[in-house]
């Protein structure tokens, strides 16, 4: 799929349409799919096919879950203001990320472990991100190894998720493939210095299986007991070992955000590991606004959590992101439908997106005004 400028979408439909190159035909996806728009129906179909522990360690969030519950709920506590007589006839999905051409602003979280969900796992989630013309961000605990993964959809844009779980010498040799295979970008998750309490996972008494590829593992006696922590130094370091800018993941504060772009950060990513993390902590939602006023125009801000329809999305970009991306209902997708399930769900949130856009009258995801949202309260 080549990553070509495209015709903008026109409100109501997927942008493209039958024969148009690297796009998709209303044959292989179709944005008013109920089955793909009803993200909640989705997870429950999702359990049908999955082992419950599965359902549950990809569904499930830390400790008391309330990071998890509030999610959705946070972009919601905002309120469109649209414009009208605006003479918006077509509205632009495509945008760059960190130079890379997307046609949609709502990308693909990092995900582990995918295999169980698909058995193509995140090779099945590579082609459908690439039908949907949305970026794909692979994980460190992928069941496929990174270059693998990147060989997939070649021309279509990915980045490389990065944890600090393994010993230094096998995350510096991560991140040097990474940059080697072909990412073009890669993403430092800074919000695991131990791993959340998941207590579904306890409750599911939840192993791996033991037939689980784990792509990107080393072998159990090259992993280091004490792993160094980060700091903000690493950052600068990492972009030298991979050659790729670094997109940092898990902020929610703009005084750590404006640390990470002094220390050469090329983008920051909020997020709160889908709720996996410490709990409960403030929400995407409401830290996005704090983090964006704090780095200015200087990188690009992304976001995630709790991100399930386009209003989310189009909240999201009013308040400073420039892009969103979604962990879980794409794993429901790929378990219910494999890439084209992927691809649906992406395409599915960015028709919603254009749609609720073009009642806002508003145009091009690029320049969506801070002002098109207020809070509920």
């Amino acid at each position: 799929m080549a990553p070509a400028d495209t015709p903008p979408t026109v409100p109501g439909r997927w942008l493209g349409g039958p024969g148009a190159p690297g796009q998709h035909t209303r044959s292989a996806v179709a944005p008013d799919d109920p089955a793909f728009l009803d993200l909640a129906a989705l997870e429950e179909q999702a359990r049908g096919v999955l082992p419950p522990a599965v359902a549950d360690y990809y569904a499930g969030g830390a400790e008391t879950e309330t990071t998890l519950a509030e999610a959705t709920a946070a972009w919601r506590s905002w309120r469109l203001r649209p414009r009208v007589l605006r003479g918006v006839s077509a509205v632009h999905l495509a945008t760059s990320l960190l130079g890379s051409q997307v046609r949609t602003p709502i990308g693909v979280a990092p995900w582990a472990y995918q295999a169980m969900a698909h058995p193509d796992g995140e090779r099945a989630c590579a082609r459908g991100a690439a039908a949907a013309g949305a970026l794909m961000t692979a994980s460190t605990s992928a069941s496929t190894p990174l270059a693998d993964v990147a060989a997939t959809e070649p021309l279509s844009p990915k980045w490389f998720q990065l944890y600090r779980l393994h010993s230094p010498t096998h995350t510096e040799d991560l991140a040097r493939r990474a940059g080697q295979a072909g990412y073009r970008a890669l993403v430092l998750t800074v919000d695991l210095p131990v791993l959340g309490r998941r207590l579904r996972d306890v409750a599911n008494r939840f192993a791996l299986p033991a037939d689980l590829p784990l792509g990107n593992h080393p072998p159990q006696t090259a992993v280091a007991a004490d792993s160094p922590v980060w700091t903000f130094d690493d950052i600068s370091r990492f972009a030298a070992l991979s050659g790729l800018p670094v997109v940092v993941k898990g902020v929610l504060r703009g005084d750590d955000a404006a640390r990470c772009v002094q220390a050469g950060a090329s983008a920051v990513w909020v997020s709160t590991h889908g709720g996996r993390q410490a709990d409960p902590v403030v929400s995407s939602a409401a830290a996005l606004p704090e983090i964006a006023e704090a780095v200015g125009d200087e990188v690009e801000v992304y976001a995630d959590g709790g991100i399930r329809s386009g209003s989310d999305a189009l909240t999201a970009l009013a308040l400073g992101a420039t892009a969103v991306f979604v962990g879980r209902p794409a794993i429901w997708g790929l378990a219910t439908g494999g890439a084209d399930g992927v691809s649906r769900v992406l395409a599915g949130l960015s028709a919603q997106l254009a749609h609720t856009m073009a009642l806002c009258g508003l145009s091009d995801v690029r320049s969506v005004p801070r002002d098109t949202v207020t809070s509920a309260r």
